[in-house]
């Protein structure tokens, strides 16, 4: 695995541009906005995610293809297609010792690429600070010649998560229309014009942080296990979370009206 160049901000910059926030849980409307206080859907993507999260369709403990300890599990995305789970395998292993890794492919079996990597994968490590070093160390290195982005496991941390599948999902590129911010490639801006707390707070979205923002260069922590009971329960309390948060999200009526969305984008 080889890394990128040096790089980065040469200064020029002004402070509230670097200024950003990220996401503790998912909310479709608020991932769809630069800065986060949008309320109302910015595209189609973004109300089909709001649809599945109000309606509960979304399990993400439903998947039996999906094992190990999310808390040791890692995200990796943007891998070449011709990467293999041995070549993803031995590069990961320069960060900790790996347990399980599983690479995503196309299981159409209509489809002429069936069997083919769709581009990412997840590798259990064996402890959770061999995962964190691997979060911190291998993002943004290289892979069989394609920079990888790594990221937690959100699907099983992050309360509400919705997949890219079904309209959710986070980053993205610019071409696809359909960028999703608050993650660690695209987080939030801080907001540059008034936030509408009252809307935010009916609509259930968490507000900015106004006063707490980090600079856009600061790394953001993946969430802590907490050691207060076991595993098996971690897990019950996760997914009694994720539930609780997209029944609250059903019982609120959509608004008809609200601040329009900003168009700038930044990469």
């Amino acid at each position: 695995m080889s890394r990128r160049g040096g790089g980065g901000d040469s200064g020029g910059s002004s402070s509230s541009l670097s200024s950003v926030f990220y996401s503790d849980e998912y909310h479709p409307i608020q991932a769809g906005s630069i800065d986060g206080t949008d309320i109302l859907p910015h595209d189609n993507g973004v109300y089909r995610a709001l649809l599945c999260s109000k309606a509960a369709l979304y399990d993400p403990f439903g998947d039996p293809k999906v094992t190990g300890d999310p808390y040791c599990t890692l995200f990796v995305g943007r891998l070449s297609h011709l990467t293999t789970e041995d070549t993803l395998r031995k590069a990961v292993s320069d960060f900790g010792l790996v347990k399980n890794s599983r690479l995503i492919r196309d299981i159409d079996c209509f489809s002429s690429v069936a069997g083919a990597s769709r581009g990412y994968a997840f590798v259990e490590f064996e402890t959770e600070k061999d995962m964190r070093r691997a979060y911190k160390d291998a993002h943004h290195t290289y892979i069989d010649g394609s920079e990888i982005i790594v990221d937690y496991n959100r699907q099983q941390l992050m309360p509400g998560w919705i997949p890219r599948r079904l309209g959710g999902g986070l980053g993205g590129k610019k071409e696809s229309g359909q960028l999703r911010f608050g993650g660690r490639e695209r987080p939030f801006r801080a907001p540059l014009r008034q936030i509408p707390l009252d809307d935010l707070k009916r609509l259930g979205i968490p507000p900015p942080p106004e006063g707490r923002y980090m600079s856009r260069f600061q790394i953001p922590s993946p969430p802590r296990r907490k050691r207060s009971g076991s595993s098996d329960l971690d897990e019950r309390s996760r997914s009694e979370k994720h539930h609780k948060h997209a029944g609250h999200s059903s019982s609120r009526r959509p608004t008809s009206h609200g601040r329009s969305h900003v168009d700038g984008r930044r990469s």
